[in-house]
């Protein structure tokens, strides 16, 4: 890993605007009762999908708590801004939408646990169980694909309808609708999470072995190795122009520069918000050159990249590591959740 350094200056200026060094006077907190797997919107409402099972919906009147999965764990959860859709350990995918409705729309075979979701941009959905993924267009059309290991990671291309699935020794690159065999992107070990980058040319998975891994898919399907974290890394996020890509894993985060067609090979990345505690979740904002952090130790911070300044949002905090960080879609707002329930909501200052 380079020698930490503070973030270099950006050529876009931050639109929000701030003029105190803490927001923590802008955070309601409220405690969500269960582990906080995932943060999400659904339009202008925000949801946490909880370990006991139940989606929670923070409201100023009190929270709405919806039963997704009875007497299960929601293990995997993924959003569009329009629908949430959570799998379980029961087996079962359900879609939640921002009325409340509820609503069963895939099971595994024989109640298999579900492993990975990811939702596509036309309605389409895809979720894994052990070796098997699952896709359904919009169409309703369903196609099933084995891949050579447990599917850990699931992620639509941004344009057009393929899927990277990730596994053991690589990823494979998949048109669901056409006859021909998946693509594979191989590389030696055990691949978790998967990426894409916003124009297509870059697939990345994190590893078990705490490091990153990517593929130029053009112009030469090149390898890209970024190692030397201290821990896994188990959250990624692309900056709005997908110039950067943000992770977790380290005591700061580290954001490597997919600016050229080489990707970040031969470049150091920028190591934002250094802290006694490591990263455990990243989440750009969606229109401006800022960064929001949570730590292992519960603290969230934002960094602008303009100026390189820091913004504490929540201080070092009990209830666990932050395990959950999402802006809504105008970035006014940022949602987060913590391994023991305790969570907020952000809501930045005109």
């Amino acid at each position: 890993m380079p020698n930490r350094r503070r973030p270099r200056r950006a050529g876009t200026e931050v639109t929000m605007s701030v003029s105190q060094p803490t927001l923590t006077s802008h955070v309601e907190a409220f405690d969500a009762g269960s582990h906080v797997t995932a943060a999400e919107w659904l339009g202008t409402v925000p949801v946490l999908a909880l370990g006991d099972g139940t989606l929670m919906l923070p409201a100023e009147g009190g929270p709405t708590r919806l039963t997704a999965h009875p007497d299960a764990a929601i293990l995997v959860a993924a959003g569009d801004g329009t629908r949430l859709l959570t799998g379980g350990d029961d087996g079962r995918v359900v879609e939640a939408r921002a009325d409340g409705s509820l609503t069963e729309i895939a099971t595994a075979k024989n109640g298999a646990w579900i492993d990975a979701l990811t939702l596509h941009g036309d309605g389409g959905f895809a979720f894994s169980h052990g070796r098997n993924v699952v896709t359904r267009d919009a169409k309703g059309r369903e196609r099933t694909l084995t891949v050579p290991s447990s599917a850990r990671g699931l992620a639509f291309a941004p344009k057009g309808y393929r899927l990277a699935c990730s596994h053991y020794n690589g990823v494979s690159l998949w048109y669901p609708n056409h006859e021909t065999p998946p693509e594979l992107a191989e590389w030696k070990g055990s691949h978790i999470d998967v990426t894409w980058s916003r124009d297509g040319r870059f697939v990345v998975t994190t590893m078990q072995e705490s490091a990153l891994h990517g593929w130029r898919l053009q112009p030469d399907k090149g390898h890209m190795r970024m190692s030397g974290y201290p821990g896994k890394v188990r959250s990624l996020s692309w900056s709005a122009d997908g110039k950067w890509l943000a992770t977790s894993g380290a005591e700061a985060a580290i954001v490597w520069p997919f600016d050229s067609t080489e990707g970040p090979m031969g470049k150091a990345p920028r190591e934002c918000g250094v802290r006694p505690a490591r990263v455990s979740r990243v989440a750009f904002h969606p229109k401006s050159p800022v960064l929001a952090m949570g730590y292992e130790d519960g603290c969230i911070l934002l960094v602008r990249f303009t100026d390189a300044s820091e913004l504490l949002v929540r201080p070092a905090a009990k209830g666990g590591a932050v395990t959950a960080l999402t802006w809504d879609a105008r970035g006014a707002r940022l949602l987060f959740g913590c391994a023991e329930g305790a969570a907020g909501l952000l809501t930045l200052p005109a």
